[in-house]
């Protein structure tokens, strides 16, 4: 399992390793390294002692939008004339000097 650790200098002479949720745990000691396996150690003594991390499944409603997507064919005449107006138009409004 790899975490996020937030490392941070402290008081010029010493480093503190913090974890965020589910492990909300800090630890200071006098090296970077150290202030890394002190932070392990506490992970591991939490999940020792009967801490678990799991993951939850949570459904998400249905993108509305997803329903319409892919409707027109591309190879349609039709749809190729839409397109073909929409670029036009683009083009139009490009050109203009006016246009925002």
């Amino acid at each position: 399992m790899q975490i996020p650790v937030l490392i941070e200098r402290i008081g010029g002479n010493g480093y503190r390793a913090k974890g965020g949720e589910p492990f909300a745990l800090s630890v200071e000691a006098p090296t970077r390294e150290e202030a890394l396996g002190k932070l392990r150690e506490a992970i591991e003594s939490s999940l020792r002692a009967g801490a678990e991390v799991v993951t939850l499944e949570v459904p998400t409603p249905a993108n509305p939008w997803l329903r319409g997507a892919g409707m027109f064919d591309p190879d349609d005449p039709l749809v190729k004339e839409w397109i073909e107006i929409m670029e036009e138009n683009r083009r139009k409004d490009e050109a203009d000097p006016d246009y925002p």
